[in-house]
């Protein structure tokens, strides 16, 4: 009995261990992270609604995914350093220092 009740409990540790190694699915969601991206700088007016940058070179509109980051500098030429979502048109700014133009 007790060499029954031994061998149980060793494949139930066995199995238990081996179990999470076998997950080997895609559990990729679809969703960016900022985090695994480099930032980089960009030179361009944010809008007077503080949604919007728009880059001096080649004139594209990004959408601003942290506002509250650009508070204060609405309307103004800027430079910058953002981490950059190109498929859904995005920025997240990280820092930003204000230019003259």
């Amino acid at each position: 009995m007790k060499k029954t009740m031994a061998l149980c409990f060793a494949l139930s540790l066995l199995t238990c261990g081996v179990a999470p190694g076998q997950d080997k699915m895609n559990h990729d969601d679809g969703q960016k992270t900022y985090a695994s991206q480099q930032p980089i700088q960009l030179s361009g007016k944010i809008s007077n609604t503080g949604e919007t940058f728009v880059s001096d070179k080649g004139g594209k509109n990004w959408t601003i995914a942290n506002p509250a980051a650009i508070k204060g500098h609405e309307g103004q030429h800027v430079l910058l350093t953002a981490n950059v979502d190109e498929d859904k048109g995005e920025v997240n700014v990280v820092s930003l220092k204000r230019t003259k133009k």
